[in-house]
């Protein structure tokens, strides 16, 4: 589900279940929080590129998860951060190396978090990008609320969230959500160019600048995902959400519609 190859200190990670669109399960959440935290205490790894297995980058949770006796709880949800270790409003656990997103095609909902984890985002022109939480009456856990406004601007970020509309790689570029587009065939060789660039660099100072950088983001971002937890954890807890458990088919057949 997650392939992986570490050349000239950079590892790629691949999110590989294609026919699902790459869509997130318990484990295949672990496991990409397992291989970033080893990236992390790995002295061979100086930058880390995530990226899916075409068509797709990421259709966020896979619904026939919830769908299934249990709902919510399959993944992880009552620990608030979702399936796997992370602290609340993370993917994954930070680590202290970068992490470019190399975003290949639709990156939807969860998948859309899994981007904003991210610390560079460059996207095919293939790419596009959705919030669909309320279209398949889900609500964010990852930091969603507080990182896409961060990027795009509190105004553009409620219009992706509240209608559920996608947006295409240019447009996704004008906003500030990625900082390059390129064509498909190029995403992977212009992602790794940067990552050489950064590779090539002090490996402390790289260290050090990226520790700043989250340092003064978590001032203003530990606060809103807090937020967005508790938000979250009231959803999970109301008639609302218990409907649309009971309705998982619809669910399933909405968020399968969302990525074609």
């Amino acid at each position: 589900m997650l392939l992986s190859d570490t050349t000239d200190s950079i590892l790629t990670l691949t999110l590989n279940r294609p026919e699902s669109r790459n869509a997130l399960t318990p484990q295949l959440i672990a496991e990409l929080q397992a291989q970033l935290a080893a990236a992390d205490t790995d002295p061979d790894v100086a930058v880390v590129i995530l990226t899916g297995a075409d068509p797709a980058f990421c259709a966020g949770v896979d619904l026939r998860v919830i769908g299934a006796e249990g709902g919510w709880d399959n993944m992880g949800t009552k620990g608030r951060s979702g399936a796997g270790d992370a602290p609340i409003g993370h993917p994954w656990t930070p680590i202290s190396k970068p992490v470019i997103g190399a975003i290949n095609g639709a990156a939807v909902t969860g998948g859309l978090e899994l981007a904003l984890g991210c610390d560079i985002l460059i996207a095919s022109e293939r790419a596009k990008f959705a919030d669909t939480h309320a279209r398949v009456g889900l609500m964010p856990l990852w930091g969603l609320t507080a990182r896409l406004p961060e990027a795009v601007g509190f105004g553009f970020a409620r219009r992706m969230s509240l209608s559920g509309n996608f947006v295409d790689a240019r447009t996704a570029l004008a906003h500030g959500l990625v900082t390059d587009v390129v064509e498909h065939s190029e995403l992977l060789p212009s992602a790794r160019a940067l990552a050489a660039d950064i590779a090539s660099n002090n490996r402390r100072a790289v260290a050090s600048l990226l520790g700043s950088y989250r340092t003064i983001q978590d001032h203003v971002l530990a606060p809103q995902v807090e937020t967005e937890a508790a938000t979250a954890a009231t959803w999970l807890a109301s008639d609302a959400s218990a409907e649309v458990a009971k309705d998982a088919q619809a669910v399933i057949e909405r968020g399968r519609a969302q990525v074609q």
